[in-house]
């Protein structure tokens, strides 16, 4: 012990100078910080190379040109800045491109002049500096093992079927168009609760289409990633007992690289399609399970929230439809509006406020969706159509946060989960098994049990439960908020069993 301190005594005492440390310790800790915070986003090798470039070879590449370059006479007078500046700036600039996933030029001007004035009055305080930024780095790497730990220790066991169901053989193969509205919200919900708004124009435009409306339909987890990770696997994956702290582990690959219900497409000979207003689903550039998708991973930053410039996508829905005539096709096309109120409080204007904003958000999903709709039919009008939203969109909540809190709220609770359901059946045949409709887990079991006429396949239903990660109210943990028979609950969920609270 009384070796390193001596280590550590000498390196701040001494005046000279290291470039190459300056450099590491600069960007050391924003990129274990970026990992820790987002590995669900980044968990890629690209994205490993990219940090490693960006954020420690560069920085070290141009440390070491500057800092020779500061020691020509002419620059005498500031040399003795320069490196902490260096060391400053890069490591506050990094920073705030990891908070806010951009440049940001206001902000990036204000890290400058801050790194100045810091640079002029701690300039000897350099290697102090870079012994805060080590230990920082270190920190952050103790966060961010345990979970990369998770991820190489996640168990896929959740999604093994209880039947054949993989193998299923289609007898009726249309074509099959999944829009997903992004938090739209049950017409059933939208006429009462904390929306209390009438949703008649949509709904009489979808009934004069053809469609068939399906009330109190909900989603089974709060949130895109965990909703829709346990839709396309038909099955409950329970926030993977809440053991990460991300939303969902693998969520991304499980939706967009190999999950059941494409592998049952493909083993009925039809051609799949992702299409989408913004690549949120990409963004960790998961291998691509899709046939075609209108986003390309060359396109796409590094770092992002895949929420920032919406693209056309209605395009690339008639060029597809029109090239694809020769196999059946199924379409995942991803809308993002009406979403979900302000993520925090910071950003919200409040319950009523941020039910206005998810009111604006809606007309636009109405405007979007009608355009999508009539495309589809006037191309392809036998074409089997379901407009399955994703989850609620939480108004009625001031934040989406305060839904981790726990609440006796009937109606917020439904809020966070009810989601419309309305599909178009070719010839307007609707099966009978459609009465099992009633929540996303269940929809493509259902819908693969009407195309192969066998109704054995709803042997193995999975409870129509809704699920929420408790973080504040109760003991940490998932809870069934929901159950199979549209009843409130409060169980929580662990090991496979329910233990009462």
């Amino acid at each position: 012990m009384n070796k390193l301190q001596k280590i550590f005594r000498d390196f701040i005492d001494t005046k000279k100078e290291y470039p190459l440390l300056a450099a590491v310790a600069a960007g050391l800790y924003p990129t274990f910080f970026y990992f820790s915070n987002n590995y669900g986003l980044i968990n890629s090798w690209g994205h490993v190379g990219f940090f490693i470039l960006f954020f420690l070879l560069i920085p070290v590449i141009g440390f070491l040109i500057i800092h020779k370059l500061s020691r020509f006479s002419m620059f005498k007078k500031v040399q003795k800045y320069v490196l902490p500046f260096l060391n400053i700036f890069v490591f506050l600039f990094l920073l705030k491109i990891c908070l806010y996933a951009g440049l940001e030029v206001n902000i990036s001007i204000g890290v400058l002049v801050v790194s100045a004035f810091l640079a002029f009055f701690l300039h000897r305080q350099l290697n102090k500096i870079i012994i805060i930024q080590l230990i920082l780095a270190v920190i952050g790497m103790f966060t961010l093992i345990p979970e990369i730990v998770k991820q190489l220790s996640y168990s896929k066991e959740w999604m093994i079927q209880a039947d054949s169901i993989d193998e299923v053989i289609f007898k009726k193969k249309p074509n099959i168009y999944l829009i997903q509205p992004d938090g739209y919200v049950n017409f059933s919900e939208l006429k009462k609760g904390k929306y209390n708004f009438d949703p008649s124009d949509f709904e009489n435009y979808l009934l004069s289409q053809g469609f068939k409306n399906y009330p109190n339909f909900r989603s089974n987890y709060a949130s895109t990633l965990t909703s829709n990770s346990a839709t396309f696997m038909m099955k409950h994956h329970y926030y993977n007992n809440g053991s990460s702290s991300s939303e969902a582990v693998n969520a991304r690959d499980i939706i967009i690289s190999d999950n059941s219900v494409l592998k049952i497409f493909k083993n009925n000979g039809y051609k799949t399609h992702f299409l989408a207003e913004l690549p949120y689903l990409l963004l960790n550039r998961a291998k691509l399970g899709y046939d075609t998708s209108n986003f390309d991973y060359e396109d796409l930053g590094y770092i992002g929230t895949g929420l920032e410039k919406r693209q056309d996508f209605l395009t690339p829905l008639k060029n597809v439809i029109e090239e694809y005539t020769d196999t059946p096709n199924f379409f995942f096309i991803e809308i993002f509006n009406p979403g979900h109120i302000h993520g925090s409080d910071l950003d919200s204007e409040g319950i009523e406020g941020e039910r206005a904003l998810w009111l604006k958000g809606l007309e636009s999903a109405n405007t979007i969706m009608k355009n999508t709709i009539d495309i589809i039919k006037n191309r392809d009008p036998n074409a089997l159509i379901i407009v399955m939203a994703d989850h609620g969109g939480f108004v009625g909540f001031k934040h989406t946060k305060e839904a981790y809190t726990k609440t006796t709220d009937k109606d917020a609770i439904h809020s966070i989960f009810s989601s419309i359901l309305s599909i178009h059946w070719p010839n307007n045949d609707a099966p009978a098994m459609d009465k099992n409709f009633k929540s996303a887990v269940n929809l493509f079991r259902v819908l693969f049990s009407s195309l192969s006429e066998d109704a054995i396949y709803l042997d193995h239903l999975q409870e129509d439960a809704s699920y929420m990660k408790i973080k504040l109210g109760a003991p940490k943990g998932v809870y069934k908020y929901i159950d199979g028979n549209d009843e409130i609950t409060f169980k929580r969920y662990l090991s496979n069993e329910y233990i009462k609270n």
